[in-house]
């Protein structure tokens, strides 16, 4: 079963992960697939490959551990329509989008064909998602994730809109009309998603629909709040808070153009005493508390973006003040006194000057390093309490080396295993006066008791009391997409779904 959008970012990511988990629970073998992905959101499989993040989140609710062949195309942009491209889960370089369109995509769907083969032997159902719109003329000739799959598998097509946009009716009229003939056949049922309000005042619409397409609307599922499931892209930060709301402790994220695994901070801004926000511009900064840099697919670019922006001003005089600043991966990176690029390994300078507010220095190499990491964090001394916390989950994903120059700095983390292997490596730096730290490790929030434990130490900073910690992120994870599909499943026609699938035992 594949779903497919009118546009980009009309819910094809949380369909596909709803219908994994309704499978799931009905106790089928159940696969999520994506050709294809463009995205700075990514994760490390446990064997090191490098995969697409709404992949991840459809793994889980099927109960899988993630796979690149779930996802064997990741392109990750650069810049000046450049991307690096991944296949089967490692980096083969990074190309102009003219020299992948019409150069290499042809190529990948070769990767694309191998993981489908393997998976079609493995499971029941494969949950196939698109990207996009199937109707991009421009685009055709060389899309290897839309109807080039479905073809390939002759899989049947649900093609979904999003109403809260306004313009669904004609989307789907407009893309249908847009199709090849053999392509239009396998659109086997439309979608409308987001709905808000009275769904009978849209019975019109849907007779409509149906008589001027001659396809079945399976569903108007509702605008769903609070959904706590990952983010796709970068597109989605744009329904993420940018105005700072009433609470104990203020954290600024700053939204540099290139910033990549924004869903680090999920965890930390679902904390009842937290409020946390979006910066992309000096009017935006407010007060924070903590100031947090994300990573970066260009983090010279992104730290160049800092400082000519004014934002790396803002910066500097926040930690001047004693106030925290965090940096993860590439805003690790831009914490130090330089990042050096000698073989352009992310752009095409050589590099710039850092924050200079951690004591070291990063060197990109040519190489990227991605592993799936367990830690131990040791005496974080961090804005006058000491963190320890052990058996951390998280991944490393970057091409940077870095130097530790201060004396009085400490490293506090300790990694214990890298990708299965047992290792003892030092990683992470926390200046002499606790109030700036970095790390490597993507995902450190979601581990419940440290990520308390920052905080606590920014409240107790500011003469507020320490909360115990009351969550359990993975637990949380698991309830929502049971919620997801719970939702989905009342305002889906699942005997239409189960006619067009054909199967009878669903």
């Amino acid at each position: 079963m594949m779903c497919m959008g009118t546009s980009s970012h009309v819910g094809k990511s949380i369909l596909a992960t709803a219908l994994c988990r309704i499978f799931y629970r009905q106790g089928k073998r159940v696969v999520p697939f994506k050709a294809q992905n463009m995205a700075l959101n990514s994760y490390v499989t446990r064997d090191g490959g490098e995969m697409g993040r709404a992949q991840v989140a459809q793994a889980e609710a099927a109960g899988l551990e993630p796979m690149v062949d779930m996802n064997p195309v990741l392109l990750k942009p650069t810049g000046n329509s450049c991307s690096q491209v991944v296949i089967m889960g490692k980096p083969v370089g990074n190309m102009s989008a003219r020299e992948y369109h019409n150069g290499y995509s042809l190529k990948a769907f070769e990767a694309v064909k191998e993981a489908l083969l393997r998976l079609e032997k493995e499971y029941d159902i494969i949950v196939i998602e698109g990207a996009g719109s199937p109707a991009e003329v421009n685009l055709k000739a060389n899309d290897i994730v839309n109807m080039r799959v479905a073809k390939h598998l002759n899989a049947p097509v649900l093609l979904i809109a999003d109403i809260d946009r306004g313009g669904a009716l004609a989307s789907l009229v407009g893309t249908l009309e847009l199709l090849d003939e053999d392509e239009r056949a396998l659109v086997k049922g439309l979608i409308i998603n987001k709905f808000r309000g009275d769904v009978s005042l849209l019975t019109p619409a849907i007779d409509f629909l149906e008589e001027k397409t001659g396809k079945p609307v399976l569903g108007i599922i509702p605008h769903i709040e609070k959904m706590g499931i990952d983010d796709e892209d970068s597109v989605s930060l744009q329904e993420k808070a940018f105005a700072r709301e009433k609470a104990d402790i203020q954290i600024a994220v700053i939204q540099t153009p290139k910033i990549s695994n924004f869903t680090d901070f999920d965890a930390l801004s679902n904390e009842a005493d937290v409020s946390l926000y979006y910066v992309k511009e000096t009017s935006e900064f407010g007060e924070p508390d903590i100031v947090i840099l994300p990573g970066s697919k260009n983090t010279v670019e992104d730290m160049r973006y800092l400082a000519e922006s004014g934002l790396k001003a803002l910066i500097k005089q926040h930690s001047n003040h004693g106030k925290a600043v965090i940096g993860i991966c590439g805003g690790y990176q831009m914490l130090g006194r330089e990042i050096r690029d000698p073989y352009h390994s992310e752009s095409e300078s050589n590099g710039t000057e850092g924050l200079a507010l951690l004591d070291i220095i990063t060197v990109f190499a040519q190489d990227k390093l991605t592993n799936q990491v367990k830690a131990d964090c040791n005496n974080l001394c961090f804005m006058g309490q000491k963190i320890n916390a052990r058996g951390l989950a998280g991944y490393e994903i970057h091409m940077g080396k870095t130097e530790f120059l201060g004396k009085n700095d400490s490293h506090p983390f300790i990694i214990k295993e890298r990708s299965r292997q047992l290792c003892q490596a030092v990683e992470g730096t926390v200046c002499a006066d606790g109030t700036v730290f970095g790390t490597y490790i993507h995902g450190i929030f979601d581990n419940d008791e440290f990520r308390r434990q920052v905080i606590n130490s920014v409240r107790i900073r500011k003469g507020l009391l320490a909360l115990p910690n009351t969550r359990n992120v993975l637990a949380e994870k698991q309830r929502n997409y049971e919620r997801l599909a719970d939702i989905v499943e009342q305002h889906l026609d699942m005997v239409k779904l189960k006619t067009i699938m054909g199967e009878n035992d669903l």
